[in-house]
């Protein structure tokens, strides 16, 4: 029991009976096989009916990095033989400890065709020859995702991380239509040809699709306006994942930038308040943190997994496009969040009121150097290439904070070029207190 054909549109009654098939056998196989839920769930056996699933106990990453601590190198929530395990991967750590990912063959073959479903839906075809810029050392979004790249029929450049003048002459050489990056990257990209590249534009590349995924950012219709003035090409959100789970699931299609949820043969979603574990209805207009658990997995199954992700849930009706699952946006991630007089705030809305300033570079951080409770939110933000810093900005970008976000901030300027680049995920919120 694994994939059903072209799930992504099928409807939820068409799906019911594949969901409980495959999770009467997923049910058995974690109950036998995984110690860790065992423990978890001191004996009691898992219920029959997913929709009885909020009668167990929600597990959780701190849980996950216990058990791979306690039971090197893979937990003991694995739940296969050791010799069935053909790919080991590892999380990029940026919440804390990396995790090391096993996967079977069936994992990697489920894994690599539902992402493929996302790039497909984001407007990556057999025509198109995509650069995949990504880590590939160990991580998920390098090897991993490459193949949900080609799983698309995309001839696929394997480039990774580094080297950024050889990838502007690649693109140039090879005639590369599409990107695969974080949404971070082209600002690297420009840099690079600003200072290596005379007279060359990023348009001039000639790309036509930008496959975005890692951090937040796409939501934001200003930042999507500046990568299509900028490069000439369409930014898709095409690569939503969580790394212990799938490394992609959720993606966008041409008719709605909102992501769509690929996975419903494989992956069972929930929505819990984050602060009580409560669970909440999956439905139009409700926000909550997203809870996973795999239908099919064999090596590390997880059931109840706490994402981490607040989520919106903004439709449940079939898109235009024919995709059934529910559209969603990421808010942002719990552990991200920071509470300001009682307001929770997110990078992403820190970042949508400063793409709206044309004298910055769209860069920041949040730097708390002490706990909470917090009066202000501390800002720093990054001037775009030329510009200088006056307190007349400074006071611009505060008052635009309290207004849009309803939250005090206090907001200081860096020269353009004072954040590292980042060709991997960029970590916003930065707390350097012990």
């Amino acid at each position: 029991m694994s994939l059903i054909e072209r799930a992504e549109f099928t409807s939820a009654e068409s799906l019911r009976a594949h969901q409980d098939a495959a999770w009467a056998a997923q049910r058995d196989h974690v109950a036998r096989r995984s110690a860790f839920y065992s423990d978890l769930w001191q004996g009691a056996d898992p219920p029959a009916d997913l929709r009885d699933l909020p009668r167990l106990p929600l597990s959780d990453k701190a849980q996950l990095r216990r058990s791979q601590a306690d039971h090197p190198p893979l937990g003991n929530y694995m739940a296969a033989p050791r010799r069935d395990a053909v790919r080991l991967h590892r999380t990029s750590g940026t919440t804390g400890q990396a995790m090391n990912l096993a996967l079977s063959v069936r994992d990697c073959a489920v894994t690599e065709a539902v992402g493929g479903r996302c790039q497909s839906a984001a407007g990556l075809t057999p025509d198109d020859t995509v650069v995949h810029c990504l880590n590939y050392q160990m991580w998920m979004g390098g090897l991993t995702d490459h193949m949900t790249l080609q799983a698309t029929g995309a001839m696929v450049v394997p480039f990774g991380v580094g080297a950024t003048e050889r990838l502007v002459r690649t693109i140039q050489e090879v005639g590369i239509t599409a990107i695969s990056c974080t949404p971070s990257y082209p600002a690297v990209l420009e840099r690079v040809i600003a200072e290596k590249f005379p007279g060359l534009s990023p348009h001039d590349l000639g790309l036509r699709l930008g496959l975005f995924g890692g951090e937040a950012g796409l939501d934001d219709p200003a930042f999507r306006a500046r990568i299509r003035g900028m490069w000439g090409m369409e930014p898709r959100n095409a690569n939503y994942g969580v790394s212990d789970v799938f490394c992609n699931f959720a993606a966008q299609c041409e008719h709605d930038t909102r992501l769509h949820f690929m996975a419903a043969d494989v992956l069972w979603p929930e929505l819990i308040a984050p602060e009580t574990g409560a669970p909440l209805p999956l439905e139009a207009g409700q926000t909550g943190e997203l809870v996973l658990t795999h239908l099919v997995r064999d090596c590390q199954p997880l059931v109840r997994f706490r994402s981490g992700d607040i989520i919106a849930v903004d439709a449940t009706e079939p898109c235009t496009c024919g995709r059934t699952g529910f559209r969603f946006r990421v808010v942002g991630r719990s552990d991200d969040m920071v509470v300001v007089r009682g307001l929770n705030l997110f990078p992403s809305m820190v970042a949508a009121v400063l793409n709206e300033f044309g004298a910055l570079s769209g860069d920041y951080r949040i730097t708390l150097d002490r706990p909470p409770p917090y009066d202000a939110l501390p800002v720093t933000a990054e001037l775009a290439r030329g510009q200088d810093a006056t307190d007349g900005l400074v006071e611009a970008v505060a008052a635009g904070i309290k207004a849009k976000l309803g939250a005090t901030a206090r907001v200081s300027l860096v020269p353009h070029g004072t954040f590292p680049v980042t060709e991997g995920k960029t970590k916003r919120v930065q707390r350097t207190y012990q």
